[in-house]
């Protein structure tokens, strides 16, 4: 524990950051499949219905859609819904809701109208998720305009973001990684929110620059770890938030650098990757000293068979043997190790 602040893990951190806004605003309230089971979407809403009551906590029937529109409906209203889906790919079930009409209203009607609603979606790989349990939407919800993105890392950043994202006008979209549960973070004796537009300097470096957020920031520190000790030193830029996003953190990176690896938890074809790749060519383009490069999931749908599921996911092996192939240097012949979880399913 450091000066001034706690270690407690990223679903924990979630889960304190719920109570305090629902203590503090009784507009805001929970719903969502399992959100009041035992399972409790891992612990982040453990403990809530017993506190605030089934009318502020409440499970929910697989109507995605429909339950999108009570969600906007709710927002329009005066409350502050937190929808949570356990899977990020129930969320193609609400598109309309999302894009045409939550996204929409504020400017359709002039700024006199908010839909502050929060959407939490849980994305990562588990055990064999398949083709239908494990899509990581990220690209979809930049995409359109007025709704706000961000991928949280570290517990601070969770407890502070759903804060923020809570308190805002606007609709937010929160994304978590299933793996990022159970990693421990420091957080302040004090919440609060945490601004949206802010990326992090996750470590400092010269040689090249990784731009990796969610889980895949947690394997670019591992690989990076390994990348020092055969004398390569990289800079890893988290974005944290995605919409807005902070352009000249990653800029001014790329310029001292001048490599650049994206590594993205989705499909790199028209992914988080290839905006910030886009970001790099139009802004830093006279630093570049080689190709821009993408790593992401490979371009197939993912597969269930463990092994098999071992290769569609990048890592930190993975991102190691693509920086030194940007160094141009060959790959040692030793093993690049991994994180460990105590992930354990089934979601």
């Amino acid at each position: 524990m450091s000066a001034g602040g706690r270690i407690i893990k990223f679903g924990e951190a979630l889960r304190e950051a719920m109570f305090l806004a629902m203590e503090q605003d009784p507009a805001v309230f929970v719903m969502g499949i399992g959100v009041d089971d035992h399972k409790a979407v891992f612990g982040s809403t453990r403990g809530l219905v017993q506190k605030f009551g089934k009318a502020r906590v409440f499970d929910i029937p697989i109507s995605e859609n429909a339950l999108t529109g009570v969600a906007v409906g709710a927002a329009l209203g005066g409350l502050k819904p937190v929808f949570i889906h356990i899977r990020c790919d129930f969320l193609y079930l609400a598109m309309d809701q999302l894009f045409n009409i939550a996204a929409k209203w504020r400017y359709m009607f002039g700024g006199q109208m908010n839909v502050p609603m929060v959407i939490r979606c849980v994305i990562g790989r588990s055990w064999g998720q398949g083709a239908q349990h494990s899509q990581n939407l990220t690209s979809f919800f930049m995409h359109v305009p007025g709704i706000k993105v961000a991928m949280p890392t570290t517990a601070n950043e969770a407890q502070g973001l759903l804060l923020a994202a809570i308190e805002d006008p606007n609709p937010v979209v929160l994304i978590e990684h299933r793996l990022l549960y159970d990693i421990p973070g420091h957080v302040p004796e004090r919440l609060g929110p945490i601004p949206f537009g802010r990326a992090e300097i996750r470590r400092t470096g010269k040689d090249v620059t990784l731009v990796a957020s969610s889980y895949m920031a947690v394997e670019a520190l591992k690989a990076a770890e390994f990348l020092e000790s055969q004398g390569i030193d990289v800079e890893i830029v988290d974005p944290v938030s995605l919409v807005p996003l902070d352009r000249e953190t990653i800029v001014n990176s790329v310029k001292k650098t001048g490599k650049l690896l994206v590594v993205d938890s989705g499909w790199s074809t028209c992914g988080v990757g290839a905006e910030i790749a886009a970001l790099a060519a139009e802004k830093a383009f006279a630093s570049l000293t080689g190709p821009v490069r993408r790593l992401g999931q490979e371009q197939t749908t993912c597969p269930v068979s463990k092994p098999l599921e071992k290769i569609f996911y990048p890592d930190a092996a993975k991102i190691a043997r693509e920086v030194f192939d940007m160094m141009g240097r060959a790959f040692p012949d030793v093993e690049v190790g991994g994180l460990t979880t105590t992930f354990k399913g089934p979601f």
